[in-house]
């Protein structure tokens, strides 16, 4: 278990260190601009400038209250908490996002290793990639005609972009002398894939993943927005809307960014502990 230790300059919990000096330096900034954009908000609305809702509202509408209070309830259908609406998305992303890395890793790494092969693939993946998320909903529901295989769909083919393309330049990238001291040992494909290649290409793949991840999340909220009929925090905000609680959908944003935060932050630290600096 572990335990906290108070001396003159602040606490220790474990081996983490927690001083007012720290609390000053890495806390307070944030925490006053973030009080400075919700007190700016507030204002603007009580003027009457904006019709949007303060951020007061999630705490005296009483319908945005009760989602506040109760994240777990679970009536049936798509009437759930916000907990679970999240929980559908993220499941979608996780499934989608898995797909994208295998195939955005595999496919990054023989384009890098094969001129042939990029030469080939280059101008089409080129052109996949600029299309918007948004614009493969309804190819999407045309081929597949169902609102959840759809969904993957839509994340994945937004994701595999950033893996696929960071992957195939860090292959591209690994030094010349490298390939040459693996030639001259006679290194078999093995141990030249995960004592060179791999090793030299991982920063530029966890760059690639991180961003994905980022962009399957956008990617779940877009599809889930004209998707109708399905539990998640995207059709969600478009149900608060057409029914004009506004301050419901304020909420789901509220949720959206603190989870794309949280995602972001463990593929950050997945990174660190990975890839050697």
């Amino acid at each position: 278990m572990a335990s906290s230790v108070r001396n003159s300059s602040g606490f220790r919990i474990g081996n983490i260190e927690i001083s007012a000096k720290s609390i000053k330096k890495n806390v307070l900034p944030p925490a006053i601009a973030i009080a400075v954009f919700l007190g700016l908000w507030e204002a603007l609305s009580a003027s009457g400038i904006t019709l949007l809702p303060g951020p007061s509202s999630l705490f005296t509408d009483a319908r945005t209250f009760e989602l506040v209070r109760y994240p777990f309830y679970d009536r049936g259908g798509i009437d759930k908490g916000m907990f679970w609406q999240t929980w559908a998305s993220l499941q979608r992303v996780g499934i989608s996002y898995t797909l994208a890395a295998i195939v955005g890793i595999s496919l990054g790494i023989a384009i890098g290793t094969s001129q042939m092969l990029s030469k080939a693939l280059d101008p089409l993946f080129l052109f996949l990639r600029t299309v918007p998320p948004l614009a493969w909903v309804p190819i999407s529901l045309a081929a597949l005609n169902k609102n959840e295989p759809a969904a993957l769909f839509v994340i994945f083919i937004t994701a595999v972009w950033p893996i696929l393309i960071n992957t195939a330049v860090g292959v591209k990238q690994i030094p010349q002398d490298y390939i040459n001291v693996s030639k001259v040992v006679q290194a078999s494909k093995q141990k030249y894939f995960f004592q060179i290649l791999l090793p030299s290409a991982l920063p530029y793949i966890f760059t690639g993943l991180r961003v994905a991840i980022s962009l399957a999340w956008l990617a779940i909220i877009a599809a889930e927005i004209v998707m109708s009929g399905i539990v998640g925090i995207g059709f969600f905000i478009w149900e608060a809307y057409q029914n004009n609680y506004i301050s419901e959908v304020i909420l789901a944003l509220v949720w959206i960014g603190a989870v794309g935060l949280l995602l972001d932050t463990a593929m950050s630290w997945l990174q660190n502990k990975i890839v050697k600096q």
